[in-house]
């Protein structure tokens, strides 16, 4: 679910450990918890040290374990987002799908809903596609979540921007 590789901050282990902040700074003053420090003095962790530490002690982590596929699908279109869910739900069923119709009620949402995939329109009001998708992958909690993008007006240079952005394909609606 998450890269071995990503550092994580006080207040995000904290949250998976679902302690106070505090504590984690306690606990890695005493060396009981292993922590990395930035040149400007910040605390950063590792997931699997902190995966290590929730074991010794019996911590359970404040993570989704099961292995459910999870799909949010992201366009302001409504009805070409609901024809989406449907279609794939009646050839998955075993995907949990929910949408939403914009970039900001999609930032809600993957907090609580815990998506495994977004299928996220580009072209939307406010906030859009390549601004959702560059919060989701600038979060270690949530850069392993899966990105694919749509557009109904799809040309290389947006193709282009949304794949460095994170996501890992792009295709026409």
């Amino acid at each position: 679910m998450f890269s071995s590789k990503s550092y994580l901050t006080p207040n995000q282990v904290a949250e998976l450990l679902m302690v106070s902040p505090s504590a984690i700074r306690l606990w890695a003053e005493k060396g009981s918890l292993k922590a990395t420090t930035t040149a400007g003095g910040h605390r950063r962790f590792q997931l699997e040290d902190i995966k290590q530490f929730a074991q010794e002690k019996n911590i359970q982590l404040n993570i989704e374990c099961d292995n459910k596929q999870r799909l949010l699908i992201v366009d302001d279109e409504p009805l070409y987002v609901h024809f989406l869910k449907d279609a794939l739900s009646l050839e998955y069923d075993e995907l949990d799908i929910d949408i939403c119709f914009n970039g900001f009620a999609a930032g809600l949402r993957i907090n609580s809903f815990k998506p495994t995939i977004v299928l996220l329109d580009l072209m939307m009001p406010a906030l859009n596609g390549f601004q959702v998708c560059e919060q989701i992958k600038k979060d270690p909690l949530l850069k392993h979540i899966r990105i694919i993008a749509m557009s109904g007006n799809l040309n290389s240079e947006n193709k282009q921007r949304i794949m460095d952005a994170g996501a890992e394909a792009c295709f026409n609606k």
